[in-house]
């Protein structure tokens, strides 16, 4: 096929200095124009860069005439001679800054109608306009350079796993619906009528078989599926690094995803971290943050005060204390001024997350101040005080509740009022561990214990005595990546047996009729000899958000949903003809 128009020699982020005097074909996108009566200045851009192009009658009168044309996004092709920049005129702040190309030759390859935004980094369009015009949005260099940096984590994580003897393993997409959390997506079977596979939430049980197959160290880059409602940092469609590894415990399996966030920061952003991780009990963290996914990046850490209060005249917190609940609370430094209508705004906060109210102290050099100080002694005042090591100056917050809720309450307001107080240091990357959840929770809307990371999760060995006669207490041998504030990764040792398997669907409300319709594959499976195993899943989208210094996970893929699960590009899902629902045994009731 003949050459139909001038190829590229150089990109448009590639020429400098050196390239002074040569002359080179660059291809690319109208960035930006600027006649100025005799010398017209393209800016023209490709993924790479961006390259000053100088048309002039006097170097080729046809191009230059033909440059009068063009306009923004136009595509071009541009002959010219390198040359410096005159003096004064060099553009510190472009790679490509030094030097202009002098245009010998233009060809427009395509023209382009006025785009609805303007294609630039700080965009003021709405996110809705970007994402029905995606194309446009891909073109802004911000957005081509987090799909980059995701491009290369894919290459560090795929070098990193088949350095270490893991082996890279496709699970289905089409599978059996098991769905325990969130809802599945189901897939009609045209072949069997009224039958559905189901997308993947994870390849759990798939890594699970994996390792009973004996392939000892599995990974998978991987597309999961979870029909939920979606928020910032969530999609209906995600990827996850997942991993799985035979004859390991805990301590082996965080010591190979440590190596592997080591490795994602030195190739990606140049930064040291520090290893191991830290290490927080699922209790630390919630009496320390009141989160178990705790920002470590400043302070104003949770108390409890419980037993400064447990014999206080004030009632409230006397009744929860004796109920079996605390009173908790924190010290927000420098805030002993905030005005009432603050405060107001943070117990109308407290109350909609389930506290009954919130209370607090005004430290002030001549004492402390509360609308409740008049029904707490001057020891109990003090006891506060010293608890929350509360300076004068500073502005104490209490709750009083169970203890998941009071702190769950104030963690909230903590990481609230870091980000609004500006306490966070931003340029730091706390990652840290946080181990020993509890292995099941009561959920008081199905009346039954639900896992808290998923049924195939084992029991700490030292809390098997509880498991049937206190399964709340319960710790699992399940762990957390959390990375300035958000999990970036969970896993746990898995079940490897068939009986404790069985012993933890039956404390799910799971009996074995259902277990077997259900699992019943990888029940047996475990009657030929599984390895004891265990692993981990990346959050990956969440992991590039982050490190991309980004507030969304759209911004770091290609082609995201809408925050009601919808793709505006290309208007997904759509109805479909009546042709294809009777193909699929299906009636859409109206």
């Amino acid at each position: 096929m003949a050459d139909t128009f001038p190829k590229r020699s150089h990109t448009c982020g590639e020429l400098r200095a050196p390239d002074v005097g040569k002359t080179v074909t660059l291809n690319g996108w109208v960035h930006g124009r600027r006649d100025l009566g005799g010398l017209i200045f393209v800016d023209l851009r490709d993924r790479y860069g961006i390259t000053q192009v100088v048309f002039s009658p006097e170097r080729n009168a046809g191009a230059y005439e033909t440059a009068k044309a063009i306009r923004s996004e136009f595509v071009l092709a541009v002959t010219g001679i390198v040359e410096h920049r005159p003096h004064g005129g060099v553009n510190t702040e472009m790679p490509t800054g030094e030097v202009d190309v002098k245009a010998t030759g233009l060809a427009i390859l395509n023209k382009a109608e006025t785009t609805p935004f303007v294609i630039e980094n700080e965009v003021e369009a709405n996110e809705d306009l970007r994402l029905k015009y995606r194309y446009l949005d891909l073109r802004r260099p911000s957005l081509q350079n987090n799909l980059l940096l995701r491009h290369r984590a894919y290459q560090v994580t795929r070098a990193f796993f088949d350095a270490n003897g893991f082996v890279e393993v496709e699970t289905p997409v089409l599978m059996k619906s098991t769905p325990e959390g969130a809802r599945d997506y189901l897939v009609p079977s045209r072949i069997h009528k009224g039958k559905f596979y189901a997308l993947p939430q994870s390849p759990q049980t798939y890594k699970q078989i994996l390792m009973v197959a004996g392939f000892d160290r599995y990974f998978q880059i991987v597309k999961c599926f979870r029909d939920e409602d979606l928020r910032a940092d969530r999609q209906p469609e995600f990827t996850q690094i997942d991993v799985e590894m035979s004859f390991v415990e805990e301590k082996e399996v965080l010591a190979m995803t440590e190596a592997l966030m080591a490795e994602l920061f030195k190739k990606l952003l140049h930064v040291d971290i520090t290893l191991p991780f830290p290490r927080l009990s699922y209790a630390q963290a919630m009496e320390r943050f009141g989160s178990d996914k705790p920002d470590t990046r400043f302070g104003m850490e949770l108390k409890e005060c419980s037993g400064v209060l447990a014999q206080s005249e004030f009632k409230v917190f006397r009744d929860t204390i004796a109920g079996g609940g605390i009173v908790a609370g924190c010290a927000v430094p420098g805030q002993a001024d905030m005005t009432r209508s603050q405060i107001d705004a943070l117990t109308a906060e407290a109350k909609t997350l389930g506290a009954g109210g919130l209370m607090y102290l005004r430290m002030r050099q001549a004492g402390i101040e509360s609308p409740i100080a008049k029904f707490l002694s001057e020891a109990e005042l003090k006891g506060i005080a010293e608890r929350l090591e509360a300076k004068p100056g500073d502005l104490c917050l209490l709750v009083a509740g169970p203890w998941a809720r009071a702190l769950t309450v104030l963690g909230t307001l903590r990481l609230g009022l870091g980000t609004k107080l500006g306490l966070i240091d931003d340029s730091r990357w706390d990652l840290l561990w946080v181990t020993d959840f509890p292995l099941l929770e009561f959920s008081e809307e199905d009346q039954r214990y639900v896992a808290v990371h998923h049924p195939f999760t084992s029991p700490n060995p030292e809390d098997l005595p509880l498991l049937e006669s206190d399964p709340g207490k319960v710790r699992a041998r399940a762990y957390d990546l959390v990375l300035n504030g958000s999990e970036i990764a969970g896993g746990s040792i898995r079940i490897a047996n068939s009986e404790m398997q069985s012993r933890i669907f039956a404390l799910l409300g799971i009996g074995p009729a259902e277990a077997k319709a259900k699992f019943g594959f990888m029940l047996d499976a475990f009657r030929y000899g599984a390895p004891p195993h265990g692993g981990i899943a990346f959050g990956f989208d969440r992991i590039m958000m982050l490190l991309a210094r980004q507030k969304s996970i759209r911004d770091v893929i290609a082609f995201p949903k809408t925050a009601n699960a919808t793709s505006l590009m290309d208007d997904a899902p759509s109805g479909v003809d009546d042709k294809q629902l009777k193909e699929l045994h299906l009636k859409i009731d109206h």
